[in-house]
């Protein structure tokens, strides 16, 4: 057996009103993959941040011993110096810096006078060699893929000298490939003697690569698996997490779509920096009201494009193409030409344009259709708001200590629900849901889907992306496969599985357009 590089003892963290871990242990080898799970809000990245000094001592009960020797952090610095680093999910890197910038930034080569560019350049190159890239280091960050991105984060903690490595839902963003590039480099990190902590909702990942597998719920240590001893199988995985069995992952529905709810003809858009590469090429889709469409895709395909091409042009340039609604063409040349007209779009960035961290769960639920709760003279109807927002906090299970809770100290499974909420309020008859359960986890998942699956009861027209084959496969009545902007393929339910839609992925060759493209009723 290893030596124990980390152990936490009886770690307990209370913010107001809320006892966020309670007596929470974790043990840790030297030289592994310990995986981390729990429900969102479990306690997983609180205990992550105890860890990394982000909450400092004296924060919090409980005791860190690291390499045999007890720790009491003041901030992330004092982690650093020891080797533990940690990368979030949301990356911390700035994208109009070049990969060399990002790599050092706060860890500069050279003097406090003068930056050793050379060195910087060189030790860039070493690095990003190591994690399997061949980027130069002067490229932008913003020019290369979520998934290189990840792994010049990799990149960046290996410069510090990591000896452990906490990773915070890394494949949340990656489609099924990257995600598996990321998995492999960390079992070769472990051959060199790395000892990695991971976070992620993605059961299948976990029990891929794990040595050992905590298991934490509503703040409390309930289990550790162990690999050759324990069952790593998700069905066991998901019973400790959630303290039950869930035999089906996703809700069952019966399927009885109706007439068109929205179609888009024709539609084309360029880059909004470089207006002569198409990021959407020529697509005509359809959705029927009480149906779920799904689009899949590899990262980069163009879906997110699409969706927010199509919500009030609110990406790309020299945009062309129709929008119908209920069989009647629409002029969706802003947001609020999309609200107005009855559609809603719910973003796969949550905490960057989907949420008001900042503001409370009341303000976040109304903010997308104030006129609901505004008097004829356009003054808001607070008790009126504080009602209606209870209503959907209800309605959807957000777990919170009430409607005054700021939507950044929420778990991210009840932020999505909020942001869900949000729209639900605007009334809208379309909604476009941009991997509407990225970084959640199963049970939460679950509740995500019966949601889904009321509205489209209620004869709502629902448009779905998702990077997760299994999620689309589960809940979509037809699916279409975007590749390179375009749309590639399109399956019935019946027709559809992984197989079938990689290889139409991969093909990448787009079908022939037929000469006469059927129309949606009433155009």
């Amino acid at each position: 057996m290893s030596g124990i590089l980390l152990e936490m003892q009886g770690i307990t963290k209370t913010f107001p009103g809320v006892k966020a871990l309670d007596n929470v242990n974790l043990r840790v080898e030297d030289g592994e993959i310990h995986a981390l799970v729990g429900e969102n809000g479990a306690g997983k990245s609180t205990l992550m941040k105890v860890l990394a000094g982000d909450y400092p001592h004296g924060d919090y009960d409980g005791t860190i011993i690291y390499d045999g020797k007890e720790c009491r952090f003041t901030g992330m610095k004092d982690s650093e110096r020891l080797g533990i680093v940690t990368i979030h999910q949301e990356l911390a890197l700035v994208p109009n810096l070049s990969i060399a910038e990002n790599m050092f930034l706060g860890n500069e080569r050279g003097s406090y006078f003068r930056l050793d560019w050379d060195q910087t350049f060189q030790m860039t190159t070493k690095y990003l060699r190591m994690v399997g890239l061949d980027e130069a280091p002067h490229v932008l960050v913003k020019d290369i893929g979520v998934g290189k991105q990840q792994l010049v984060e990799i990149a960046k903690a290996l410069a510090k000298k990591v000896r452990l490595l906490i990773l915070d839902e890394p494949t949340a963003s990656l489609n099924d490939n990257d995600s598996q590039k990321l998995l492999d480099l960390l079992v070769e990190l472990k051959k060199g003697g790395m000892t990695s902590i991971l976070i992620s909702h993605k059961l299948s990942e976990v029990s891929q690569i794990a040595d050992h597998i905590t298991v934490i719920r509503d703040g409390t240590t309930i289990e550790t698996l162990t690999r050759g001893v324990d069952d790593f199988s998700e069905p066991r995985i998901i019973r400790g997490m959630v303290g039950r069995e869930m035999t089906d992952r996703f809700p069952k529905r019966e399927s009885h779509p109706g007439d068109i709810g929205l179609e888009v003809r024709n539609w084309t858009v360029h880059h909004p920096l470089y207006p002569e590469r198409k990021v959407c090429d020529d697509i005509d889709i359809h959705v029927r009201k009480g149906e779920v469409v799904g689009i899949s895709g590899l990262m980069g395909a163009g879906r997110t494009e699409l969706a927010m091409s199509v919500f009030g042009r609110s990406y790309g340039t020299k945009i062309s193409g129709r929008i119908l609604i209920d069989g009647r063409e629409v002029a969706l040349n802003s947001v609020q030409d999309a609200i107005a007209n009855k559609l809603a779009y719910v973003t796969e960035d949550r905490k960057g344009c989907g949420l008001l961290l900042a503001s409370d769960i009341r303000e976040n639920t109304t903010l997308a259709n104030l006129g609901r709760i505004s008097s004829r003279r356009g003054v808001l109807d607070k008790d009126k708001e504080i009602q209606l927002a209870k209503v959907y906090t209800d309605l959807l299970s957000v777990k919170c200590s009430g409607i005054d809770q700021l939507a950044g100290n929420l778990s991210g499974g009840n932020q999505q629900k909020v942001l869900l909420s949000k729209w639900m309020f605007a009334e809208p008859e379309v909604l476009i849901l941009d991997e509407p359960t990225r970084g959640i986890d199963v049970g939460a998942k679950y509740e995500i889907y019966t949601i889904i699956n009321k509205l489209v009861e209620a004869k709502k027209t629902v448009l779905m992306i998702s990077s997760e084959l299994p999620e689309i496969l589960g809940m979509c009545d037809r699916i279409y496969v975007m590749s390179e902007g375009r749309i590639v393929g399109e399956f019935t339910q019946a027709e559809a599985n992984q197989e079938a839609i990689m290889a139409c992925i991969l093909s990448a060759k787009p079908p022939e357009k037929p000469d006469v493209v059927p129309i949606a009723q009433g155009a």
